[in-house]
């Protein structure tokens, strides 16, 4: 008996609820493991409940060495570095978005092909280039190369947005006597809030998770970030505290879940990409 379009369309469906179900499964095990070695005393690779509940691991992990210096590294690093990007690309993305130009797609085209550079393709020529400058070993210098590595693609996004942002208005606020820049200040930016949003998070994100850049740049303990202190749950001759190393995953992650939360309740959930596609 031949199958109608309608159950063919069902077995369709039924067949692509399946592989999502599976592709969630596959994201799903590996935070379940977090959650759950985090818990157990008697962690290893195995995906199992815990043989007691017991928040051991969080007190072995929660020290000034092992994770409150390594965080605020990290948050001076990421903040200081997505501050710097927010702004130098909103002013790289206003002139692009707002006066023609013969070079603006070169220019934008550029930007492109830096985004796809591989950052350790550049290391070795910035690491001589900031020992001869003295940056070398200093949390001002990695924050500008954090800001000078997201640069690119955040002018990208930043400028796209922009677009969205009707010229007239500041027409409005030029005829009253506004600037360029208080006008981009007072009505662009407030504007077009969720774009703004959406580069620092990404931003924020992409700067969180860097583990290369401090430790080729960074040289003192005391001022590495978590991203590379984390690597110490990793001991000699292969052996691993699975459930220390578990719990400060936990604690790494919180900064960027909290991050994403606060913007995206003020923003009312508008985190979509709908602006960084327009042109």
């Amino acid at each position: 008996m031949p199958r109608t379009p309608s159950s063919r369309r069902t077995t369709h469906r039924l067949a692509a609820d399946a592989g999502l179900l599976v592709v969630a499964a596959a994201f799903s095990l590996p935070l379940l493991w977090v959650i759950l070695s985090a818990l157990d005393t008697n962690a290893n690779l195995q995906v199992k409940l815990p043989d007691g509940l017991t928040l051991d691991n969080f007190d072995a992990v929660l020290t000034p060495d092992v994770t409150f210096t390594p965080l605020l590294n990290s948050l001076l690093l990421c903040g200081g570095g997505t501050l710097l990007t927010v702004a130098c690309a909103a002013l790289a993305a206003y002139p692009l978005s707002r006066f023609r130009s013969r070079l603006n797609r070169p220019f934008l085209l550029t930007i492109l092909f830096a985004t796809s550079l591989p950052i350790t393709a550049i290391m070795v020529p910035v690491y001589a280039l900031f020992v001869q400058v003295n940056l070398i070993d200093t949390m001002q210098g990695t924050i500008f190369f954090f800001a000078a590595s997201q640069l690119p693609f955040a002018i990208w996004l930043m400028k796209n947005f922009m677009d969205g942002v009707p010229k007239e208005l500041e027409e409005a606020a030029w005829t009253d006597g506004a600037s360029s820049l208080q006008s981009l200040v007072r009505i662009v930016l407030p504007l077009m809030g969720p774009g703004v949003a959406v580069v620092t998070v990404f931003s924020f994100v992409m700067m969180w998770g860097n583990f290369f850049v401090p430790f080729m740049l960074l040289l003192t303990p005391d001022q590495m970030p978590a991203a590379v202190s984390i690597n110490e749950f990793f001991g000699n001759k292969g052996t691993v505290v699975y459930g220390q190393l578990a719990a400060f995953s936990i604690i790494y992650s919180t900064p960027v879940i909290l991050l994403y939360v606060l913007v995206a309740r003020r923003l009312g959930g508008g985190f979509a990409l709908g602006g960084a596609v327009k042109g």
